[in-house]
């Protein structure tokens, strides 16, 4: 339903980031924690990510639904993909028309309620397009609660998209490199949920979000475990994240012990950014330093690249 309860523009954005980062798609209740709100607010954001044609929700799961899903690494690429969508939202553009016609905010809010049949309040209405509006740099604000139409060049945010995608292409030239040519082949049919979220973690780490990286590389470890168990025979029932997962690779020492720590290193690490605060350093939190994230994706990459050449019988490396 279309703009049934309020939500922001941060955590509509939020909220893209967080499906993105958790492999492509996410329950409303692992948003919420990640967004630090509670699940009605997640939810309303992400329901209006649907809305915008960002994501796509299914038994209650939300997916990733567009291309454009991928810029989340900073806020200039997450305003310049607002920009685009709501450009097509018709609740945006009928409001942006009647803000133009009648100069008043909270009368173009209400007309944009009645001809879109929008459920939400009138005030939420204003609320949450405002938000869209000034987060994409679509409005501008004059203050007292008044806005303008931004009349800024049209291209910009297809701009900071191109350069976007030079960097992606950059990052992922350099994962492909540092994995080397087996495990590239290897990693063939996995681009999606292996390649690409360590060169996500690559670009975040630059961009000095260390936690951001870690959960990226460490989706792209664990999706890679499981691939790696499903052609080695090993079941992973019972198990979850990558500690617990590398366990069942040892009765048979299907991976060499010091492998398995090396993929321990990288579980811990994921758990140090993932969960919050830790009772052995006093219920704090970890901060995760700059060289720390950039070495986790290196260190990811390390470890995919020497498991396959063990599944490969090729001589052993680390």
């Amino acid at each position: 339903m279309p703009l049934a309860s309020p939500t922001t523009a941060e955590h509509v954005m939020g909220a893209v980031e967080v499906v993105v980062a958790n492999g492509g798609e996410a329950p409303a209740d692992l948003v919420a924690e990640f967004l630090e709100t509670t699940q009605s607010r997640a939810t309303a954001a992400l329901d209006l990510a649907v809305d915008l044609g960002l994501l796509s929700s299914q038994a209650a799961v939300y997916k990733a639904a567009s291309p454009l899903c991928r810029f989340t690494l900073t806020p200039d690429q997450k305003a310049a993909v607002l920009r685009i969508v709501i450009e097509a939202y018709r609740p945006f553009v009928i409001f942006r028309e009647r803000l133009l016609s009648t100069s008043d905010v909270t009368l173009a809010s209400k007309q944009t309620k009645t001809l879109c049949s929008l459920p939400a309040h009138t005030d939420e209405v204003r609320d949450t397009l405002v938000s869209l509006g000034t987060y994409a740099h679509a409005l501008v604000t004059e203050g007292g609660g008044n806005y303008q139409l931004e009349a800024g060049p049209a291209d910009n945010s297809l701009q900071v998209l191109a350069v976007a995608c030079t960097d992606m292409a950059s990052a992922e030239t350099r994962i492909r490199s540092q994995l080397g040519p087996a495990a590239e082949t290897a990693l063939t049919q996995l681009r999606d949920t292996v390649i690409l979220p360590l060169r996500d973690a690559l670009l975040r780490a630059k961009n000095r979000d260390g936690s951001g990286a870690i959960q990226a590389a460490g989706n792209a470890v664990e999706a890679h475990i499981d691939a790696l168990a499903a052609r080695m025979s090993v079941s992973l029932v019972g198990a979850s994240g990558i500690i617990s997962k590398l366990a069942k690779f040892n009765p048979n020492r299907r991976l060499p012990r010091k492998l398995v720590q090396v993929g321990e290193y990288l579980g811990s690490i994921r758990n140090a950014a993932d969960h919050g605060t830790d009772s052995d350093i006093n219920n704090s939190a970890w901060q995760i330093r700059d060289s720390t994230a950039i070495e986790y994706v290196f260190v990811a990459c390390s470890f995919i690249a020497s498991t396959i050449s063990i599944e490969r019988n090729d001589p052993p490396e680390i």
